[in-house]
């Protein structure tokens, strides 16, 4: 604690300069100091720090930033669901995990926490690639990724258009929901409805699928109504014809603000002629973080639908 406690003073302490000498935002001040950290031109390192301890620090300084703006745009997945994404994706990969690495794309990767976790957690064993079409956001993943010498391949663009990635092992993403603007782009996927406009978390649901290798997974963080929309009839179908529920994971409701925000973790496989669909999909629910024995059981119905595939 102590190692982050330092980075992020320092990290802070630099940001609120810049944004009172020279009028710039929390967050701008926050990239200004970790570029100038990697250019050398000044040094918040402590010898001791983790990959996890930069993380960490950075997150913090980033978090106070987005609390101080007001772009709605502007939102970071929480620590404990990144951990808990990054369980999944060890549990699932755990034999390939082994003896190679995987291919992990999110394509609404924002400031990069969750793809860093995840990162972090799977040290040195994933090739990885975000997409993000705000500057800010990107700019600030690839300054927390370099500082935790993880190495992104990072897209800045609109993650709904062509991409210029190859089909992955694995998809994170925490979908970014609400109505997708772009009409001349949604009239091209299966989701685009026929009537009013498409949402964007369907629509990455579908280009997720879409850059993911036979056989391979994707792990989202969905809003828990998903689906139960007035378009998720459509959207149940799509997935039905393309891949296979393998695992729906509701979150405590303690971890989020309101009703509305709630979250679900959502596990997809994409359907392949060499794959056979999962005989039981996991239903289960996160207990309250607290409570160790419940957790402890939790893990372990996960051990067991896993070893039963």
């Amino acid at each position: 604690m102590e190692n982050i406690e330092k980075l992020f003073g320092m990290l802070n302490e630099h940001a609120e300069k810049l944004e009172k000498e020279h009028n710039t935002t929390l967050l701008e001040g926050i990239l200004d100091g970790l570029e100038a950290w990697l250019d050398g031109e000044v040094d918040f390192s402590q010898d001791d720090a983790t990959k996890e301890d930069v993380r960490k620090a950075i997150q913090i300084a980033v978090l106070k930033g987005m609390r101080k703006g007001s772009q709605p745009n502007h939102q970071m997945t929480p620590d404990t669901l990144g951990l808990l994404v990054g369980y999944f994706v060890e549990q699932i990969f755990a034999n390939r995990l082994e003896t190679e690495k995987i291919s992990i794309l999110d394509p609404a990767v924002g400031t990069g926490n969750l793809l860093l976790t995840v990162m972090n957690l799977l040290d040195e064993k994933i090739e990885a690639t975000g997409v993000e079409v705000d500057e800010l956001l990107i700019r600030l993943a690839a300054a927390t990724a370099d500082l935790t010498e993880q190495p992104v391949s990072l897209y800045r663009q609109d993650a709904l258009q062509d991409l210029l990635v190859n089909p992955v092992d694995a998809i994170v993403c925490d979908l970014p929901v609400g109505y997708y603007p772009n009409e001349d782009v949604a009239i091209d996927y299966e989701l685009c409805p026929s009537e009013g406009m498409s949402y964007a978390h369907h629509l990455f649901i579908e280009q997720s699928i879409n850059y993911t290798k036979d056989g391979g997974y994707l792990f989202f963080l969905a809003p828990t109504h998903l689906f139960e929309s007035e378009q998720s009839k459509q959207l149940h179908k799509y997935i039905q014809k393309h891949a296979w529920i393998q695992a729906i994971i509701q979150l405590p409701d303690t971890m989020f603000a309101n009703k509305a925000l709630e979250k679900s973790i959502v596990i997809l496989q994409k359907q392949g002629a060499d794959f056979k669909a999962p005989k039981e999909v996991l239903l289960a629910k996160v207990p309250n973080m607290q409570n160790k024995q419940a957790l402890a059981m939790f893990f372990e119905k996960v051990k067991m639908w896993q070893e039963g595939k």
